[in-house]
């Protein structure tokens, strides 16, 4: 990966950007090889780490952008990034994209790239539409026979999100195939949230290689998109969203509050599960930079029977949490130092990298926010249980991927109290539950 943009060196440009907000939040787990570790934990906890709030440090495994930054240069960043991660299945690489409030590319040059494997994109605004990339962010099908020009399929591209962003789609310089749509030919463990896509069609499947061109199921959430191609998908799950029209459905595609959602009244045929309203759901904390330049993470509320995007006539409700009420992990902290933080009432973000954990993070106070940044992973040690959720209200854990190790782990993720230890109650657990 080249090296990463600084943020003291990065101009913050924000003039015209619209003061709003949206937010989302999820749990994801998954099996991945593992590699760098968390240190043994010191005999004498750490003093509380000082974050600046105009600049935090996130580690070398987060990019940030600035609309100052040259295209060429994100271009030629990202292409080697992606080339990194095309084929990387099994990679413990990490990384994070991130896009301050701007223009990206334009009509003379636009800004066409790809995600790999374990890579997250999203831009820094408090709305969507205050990051604006002109051109593409895409995903095709790995050829894997042939000299990569047969068996061409998107059967396991897992592992990559995109977020926060507006897309103006531009393909200008790719033949006509490639011309014809943004394409996101992916499978699983993958998100595209708080997305606004326009000037062309979304194209879930890559039809412009060689067959069988297969895809088995993604999800989109908090998105106003264009006409979508479902194509070879064999299952999708959008939520809380708005689509100018669905192409087909292979074996399932789901759609909860979703305005412009398919009929589902003919279901087997087309196979269509259509729910007006999403009874619960609670969209994904995210990064955003305000007005004044300083970070903070949007946390959004529970909402109950709902339709569309949250963020279409202004900030949804919820709240705001300074970027300084945060312990920034890395890979390399203790898991001591983080359970200390934890414990004195700080929120956690866990930045890009493999965390090896040979004893729990007890996530214990109510209200409290666990954000992964770039896919990080928790992966267990000695049949440790990676991460344990106490019973008490309102604990969020977000974009963190957990692991299972070499030895059997009782669970990987533990929510509540155990067996015995006296149960949590209906609303309390309901608080801590992940959510799509």
């Amino acid at each position: 990966m080249p090296a990463p943009v600084s943020r003291s060196a990065v101009p913050r440009a924000r003039s015209g950007r619209r003061a709003r907000a949206v937010r989302i939040g999820t749990v994801v787990t998954g099996t991945a090889l593992a590699a760098s570790a968390l240190l043994a934990a010191p005999a004498v906890a750490a003093p509380p780490r000082a974050v600046d709030p105009f600049n935090p440090d996130f580690g070398p495994n987060v990019t940030i952008y600035s609309p100052d930054t040259p295209v060429d240069q994100i271009q030629a960043d990202l292409d080697a990034l992606h080339a990194q991660q095309v084929d990387a299945e099994m990679s413990t690489t990490r990384q994070a994209v991130y896009f301050l409030p701007g223009e990206y590319g334009s009509a003379a040059d636009p800004l066409q790239v790809e995600v790999g494997y374990y890579s997250e994109v999203a831009g820094l605004g408090a709305s969507p539409e205050d990051v604006t990339v002109h051109g593409a962010v895409e995903v095709y099908n790995r050829c894997l026979a042939d000299g990569g020009t047969g068996n061409c399929l998107a059967l396991v591209n897992f592992w990559r999100t995109i977020s926060n962003l507006s897309i103006d789609i531009d393909k200008a310089g790719q033949d006509g195939c490639r011309a014809s749509a943004e394409f996101w030919a992916v499978s699983q463990a993958v998100s595209m949230r708080r997305l606004d896509i326009s000037g062309g069609n979304l194209s879930l499947m890559d039809y412009c290689t060689a067959g069988p061109q297969y895809a088995s199921g993604g999800f989109i959430a908090d998105s106003r998109l264009p006409f979508v191609i479902n194509g070879s998908q064999q299952q999708w799950l959008i939520r809380n969203s708005e689509v100018a029209g669905w192409s087909n459905g292979v074996w399932n595609q789901v759609f909860s509050g979703v305005v412009g959602a398919p009929d589902d009244a003919g279901f087997p045929d087309p196979p269509y599960t259509t729910v007006e309203e999403t009874p619960v759901s609670r969209e994904k904390p995210y990064l955003y930079v305000d007005d004044e330049g300083r970070y903070n993470v949007r946390v959004p509320a529970a909402q109950r029977d709902t339709s569309g995007i949250s963020w279409g006539a202004g900030e949804t409700a919820g709240r705001s949490i300074p970027i300084t009420d945060f312990y920034i992990a890395t890979p390399s902290d203790s898991v001591k130092d983080i359970n200390n933080a934890l414990a004195r009432g700080q929120h956690l973000i866990l930045t890009p990298g493999i965390y090896d954990v040979a004893q729990s993070i007890e996530v214990k106070r109510a209200n409290t926010v666990v954000l992964g940044l770039g896919h990080a992973t928790l992966t267990a040690v000695n049949g440790a249980v990676p991460l344990e959720v106490k019973d008490a209200d309102g604990i969020v854990v977000a974009g963190v991927t957990i692991d299972a190790g070499e030895t059997l782990s009782p669970v990987l993720l533990r929510v509540g109290n155990p067996p015995g230890c006296g149960a949590a109650t209906t609303a309390s657990r309901a608080s801590t539950r992940p959510t799509a």
